[in-house]
């Protein structure tokens, strides 16, 4: 068996070559709290410690995925977004700490009008964007819709455990005929795939060989193929007085703004993130 501490360099030994060593530092940690159930003040006292028969069969399996390039957070099963923990599998994007950003966007224009607020998110994955906007505006009713079962399966345990009720409809938002049978709403928002397939080889090997290509990919070579058809569909399901938010690819944050403008969008502001890249997007119909 080995010792917390053996467990520790030998994950943060095999990912330097493949993160660098900040980060494959951080994996070690994350995963040897996950195995251990000890902190890292817990595991220096403890360094010497042997691994039980148990964790040492969750770690061997744990270092096999690590090595192949699974991302950190599928090996553990979860990930954490704005200071909630979410259950993740491969049949969802991991969320990204620029998502936060959008919530955040969200919340802010609307938290104070909140009541009788209609939110629907395109898009569900994890369930991380409605079950956080339901949690910080209560008051408002939230739908959220994506093409995968998988994902709404993992949304819905996500609700559970988080004890968040939001409406979940499994539906394939390009189909205009599904679409136009949801309703009005004040908010729109969604994190849509905006990767042409032809780039799939320019990702780096552990998104695109790990994380869903349903939520990664468009079908075909148009990057802006759901932009579209949720600016068409924000047309006639948008409330006059409401608004659309959308996280882009900040390559085709002009083109987003420009095609908004185009299907008859008043107002669009663009936003860049913590990174200083142009990230997110607001349309309004005045």
């Amino acid at each position: 068996m080995v010792t917390f501490s053996q467990a520790f360099y030998t994950i943060k030994n095999n990912l330097a070559p493949i993160y660098g060593e900040r980060e494959a530092a951080a994996i070690a940690h994350e995963v040897t709290l996950h195995i251990t159930g000890k902190d890292k003040m817990e595991r220096l006292m403890l360094k010497d410690q042997q691994l039980t028969d148990l964790q040492q069969r969750v770690y061997d399996a744990s270092l096999q995925r690590l090595i192949a390039g699974e991302p950190m957070q599928y090996v553990i099963g979860s990930a954490w977004f704005m200071g909630k923990e979410y259950f993740v599998n491969k049949e969802v994007l991991i969320p990204r700490p620029e998502t936060e950003e959008l919530v955040d966007w969200i919340v802010t224009d609307h938290a104070r009008s909140a009541a009788g607020l209609t939110i629907l998110d395109i898009g569900t994955g994890s369930g991380c964007i409605p079950i956080s906007l339901k949690s910080l505006i209560p008051e408002a009713t939230v739908t959220s819709c994506d093409i995968s079962t998988g994902a709404i399966e993992t949304a819905r345990l996500n609700a559970e455990r988080l004890k968040t009720e939001i409406e979940l409809i499994q539906l394939d938002f390009l189909n205009e005929e599904l679409r136009n049978k949801l309703g009005i709403f004040n908010v729109i928002v969604s994190n849509p795939p905006y990767i042409p397939i032809t780039d799939r080889d320019s990702l780096q090997p552990h998104v695109r060989d790990h994380e869903p290509g349903l939520a990664l990919f468009v079908p075909g070579s148009d990057p802006l193929l759901f932009y579209k058809a949720i600016a068409i569909f924000g047309k006639e399901h948008l409330s006059p007085d409401g608004a659309i938010y959308c996280e882009m690819e900040s390559t085709y944050a002009q083109e987003c703004e420009t095609l908004f403008k185009i299907e008859g969008f008043g107002t669009v502001t663009v936003k860049m993130d913590m990174h200083g890249n142009w990230r997110m997007l607001k349309a309004t119909l005045a």
